[in-house]
């Protein structure tokens, strides 16, 4: 039974006779626990909701095209509360904050419903098969996995978890039922890579058909891990074991299916100063949100674009006004986003792009990635300059692109910082904001 917190002016529910605060019990009998449910149940374009108001049930009917909504909102998004995550991963990110941030911060999820519907990932350990059979029977697909390693007994000690070990009979399920799957694994200096990583890639080999993409990123270590497993860091020749590995089985894979599906983070490869694959490699980027390809799609559509507004004469709109711009990044991604920006500025002369690192002092410098820079980092990264424009990663700040990790509110780092901030969403961004600068917003 859930709550119904409004219904819309002039929709189907309204002109049914429902209000906000009736509960909703099910729809064509099926009881409605959360939103996958009821997703699934009013698909039908005719259907009956029973509802209560008070102590009174009664049952309303709908008719509808198939797909339509009805006009209903809820108490909270999943309908339902989250589910918070029965682990206790030894690399978890979530146990290395440091004391002190906002609540939110520390709840831990584990939800197959978030998987389907925001794309989180998920280890599975607290869904049963109940809930599994659900996940066939809706067709929620893709599902988002974090295996970490397909040996029972290593996932149990990895996730904490004596539940942690059935993960590839969970797999066979979706398999089966036909369910696409993107599968993460936080790889982990000495205990998950190696011959555990070849076994975990061998074991997967069969579901092969079902799976979209495999990940493999570097476990983030911040310095608040006092108390905590002890992790030692990737560096460059452990970096480049797990490149290796990567790359043979995607070598392997290519050969045998036409298709490689397993990559390597982009850290991997700046921890290593190996090259980055081409861009045919990482085939689409299906992982670009869990740090795979970034760079290389981030160079890509910037030198394209570059390459467009040059012929098609649109450059002319670029040029005129003269500006200076500073570009903060994290660790990273410095040499590359330099590199970029001297492109940039090579096409566009008269805008000067200086590039800087900011070192992550909040979660410790081995945090290197431009998604976990916080305001008082990179305040501390451009005290005592001169700075007319700041650009800043906007991945640095929460959903709702207004706060920093560190509660920093973006207009509170803007008038700390005493200039223009923007913050930029992706790599061709840089160049809209660029125009905007330079045209005035027009």
């Amino acid at each position: 039974m859930v709550v119904i917190r409004d219904v819309e002016k002039g929709s189907k529910a309204e002109k049914a006779g429902i209000l906000p605060g009736d509960k909703l019990l099910a729809i064509d009998s099926h009881p409605v626990k959360d939103v996958l449910d009821y997703r699934f149940f009013i698909t039908e374009p005719r259907i009956t909701l029973s509802c209560k108001r008070g102590e009174t049930v009664f049952e309303t009917e709908i008719r509808k095209s198939r797909y339509d909504d009805i006009g209903l909102e809820f108490e909270t998004f999943l309908m339902d509360q989250k589910r918070r995550c029965a682990n206790r991963c030894i690399f978890c990110f979530i146990d290395q904050n440091p004391c002190g941030m906002r609540e939110t911060v520390y709840f831990k999820d584990d939800d197959t419903r978030l998987s389907f519907l925001m794309g989180n990932y998920v280890t599975l350990t607290n869904v049963s098969d109940e809930e599994l059979s659900r996940i066939v029977k809706m067709r929620l697909s893709p599902v988002n996995i974090s295996v970490h390693t397909t040996n029972p007994e290593l996932r149990r000690k990895m996730l904490g978890n004596k539940n942690a070990g059935k993960i590839l009979d969970q797999i066979r399920v979706l398999h089966e039922g036909r369910i696409d799957l993107n599968l993460q694994i936080v790889s982990c200096c000495g205990i998950n890579d190696g011959k555990e990583l070849e076994r975990t890639f061998s074991d997967l080999e069969p579901f092969f058909d079902s799976i979209r993409s495999i990940a493999v990123v570097p476990a983030g270590l911040t310095r608040h891990r006092e108390g905590l497993y002890e992790l030692a860091p990737y560096e460059a020749e452990s970096a480049k074991g797990v490149i290796k590995t990567v790359e043979s089985y995607a070598a392997k894979y290519l050969a045998a299916y036409g298709e490689r599906k397993v990559f390597a983070a982009d850290e991997f490869y700046v921890l290593s100063s190996l090259p980055l694959p081409e861009e045919e490699a990482y085939e689409g980027y299906p992982q670009l949100d869990n740090g795979v390809g970034l760079l290389r799609n981030t160079e890509s559509e910037i030198l394209d674009e570059l390459a467009y507004l040059e012929e098609s004469g649109e450059i002319r709109e670029f040029l005129g006004k003269e500006l200076r711009i500073t570009v903060a990044t994290g660790m990273a991604a410095l040499a590359f986003l330099r590199k970029i920006c001297g492109k940039i500025s090579e096409q566009i002369p008269n805008v000067k792009l200086e590039v800087i690192g900011v070192k992550n002092d909040f979660f410790g410098e081995s945090v290197t990635v431009a998604g976990l820079l916080c305001g008082c980092d990179i305040l501390k990264a451009i005290q005592g300059k001169a700075i007319d424009t700041l650009f800043f990663p906007a991945v640095s700040l929460r959903h709702e692109r207004d706060r920093f990790l560190d509660d920093m509110t973006v207009e509170e780092f803007a008038e700390k910082a005493g200039c223009t901030v923007v913050p930029v969403e992706n790599g061709v961004a840089i160049l809209d904001e660029i125009k905007k600068l330079v045209t005035g917003g027009n």
